[in-house]
């Protein structure tokens, strides 16, 4: 009985070793080929990201530094630098926070919008084609299921860990 249970641990383990190292792929893949995706845009999946996030009906306001960088899982200081070259680019645009003058809330600029819905967004619908090409809606959803699970998983030993605002991801 316990070198079954030694056996099915060790699986377990062999199985989740392969699941993280191939999220890890797919995490390289996806900055590689959809960076490839978008530059004719001048974006990077980074700038993709923070566009999307400001183009969902809940950022309509814009949103906080604060909010957008636990919205995307990185740090303030990872954002920081990205924000400031949209804002260069024009992307996006930067300014006080009505509510709270110390914050500071980010929205998409005029131009980063017509970005984002003309250029970038039928170029990502194409990708994403292409990437899940042979996924039945049923295969996309319970991907889709799973990963939440994980990234929930992942949430909760953050707070264990501390959590707070550390260096989650380098954008």
């Amino acid at each position: 009985m316990a070198n079954s249970k030694t056996n099915e641990e060790s699986a377990r383990i062999e199985l989740a070793n392969r699941v993280f190292f191939r999220l890890y792929q797919c995490a390289n893949m996806l900055h590689k080929t959809g960076t490839k995706a978008v530059e004719a845009e001048g974006l990077t999946t980074q700038q993709w990201a923070v566009l999307g996030a400001l183009s969902r009906p809940a950022a309509t306001g814009g949103m906080s530094v604060g909010d957008l960088a636990r919205y995307l899982k990185v740090s303030r200081q990872n954002l920081s630098g990205l924000l400031s070259r949209m804002e260069r680019d024009g992307r996006i645009q930067t300014a006080a926070d009505e509510r709270d003058r110390r914050s500071r809330l980010v929205s998409m600029t005029t131009a980063g919008l017509r970005v984002w819905q003309h250029e970038a967004l039928p170029k990502i619908h194409g990708y994403y084609a292409q990437v899940l090409e042979g996924f039945s809606v049923n295969d996309i959803t319970h991907t889709l299921h799973y990963l939440l699970k994980i990234l929930e998983n992942m949430q909760e030993v953050d707070e264990r860990q501390g959590g707070g605002d550390e260096a989650v991801s380098e954008l």
